[in-house]
């Protein structure tokens, strides 16, 4: 059984895709009065599974019209958003994001499960033993290359 935040998550992307991946606007407390739960809970599903580095732009405002905007990036083509992953990953990158953008590409269907799993295993803490002062920016060359091989695939 799924917990309470892939609930919300799946909901929220279902209304996304629905709207044609145009930008949605919601209320915590009635999205929290839906699923039963505090509101810091759609916060949190918010801010960690509608990154940048998943393809989402969230904008708010709070107060009494107060309100959260998700929007779905949607790239001109696929070179376009290998240039964009690039940038966003450099100079360092941490895990989970790295690991975001990972997701994003198999989501594009730039990459197949198989390779995400290679990617992912690549830039892991425990393969990249190192201070953690220099991991982040280890990562970041090491995706920004994957990345780059994967603009002049084929």
């Amino acid at each position: 059984m799924a917990n309470i935040s892939d609930v919300i998550e799946a909901h929220l992307k279902e209304i996304i895709a629905t709207n044609n991946h145009k930008a949605i606007e919601i209320k915590r407390s009635e999205l929290a009065a839906l699923f039963q739960c505090v509101p810091s809970q759609i916060n949190y599903v918010i801010n960690t599974r509608f990154t940048i580095e998943k393809g989402y732009v969230v904008e708010s405002k709070r107060g009494g019209g107060g309100y959260i905007r998700i929007i779905r990036v949607q790239p001109q083509d696929k070179i376009q958003l290998l240039e964009e992953l690039i940038s966003l990953v450099q100079p360092k990158i941490s895990q989970q994001a790295a690991i975001d953008v990972i997701e994003r590409l198999l989501e594009e269907e730039m990459i197949t499960a198989r390779e995400a799993k290679i990617m992912v295993s690549a830039i892991t803490r425990n393969v990249l033993n190192v201070q953690l002062v220099l991991r982040d920016e280890l990562r970041s060359r090491i995706l920004s290359s994957m990345l780059t091989t994967l603009k002049y695939k084929e």
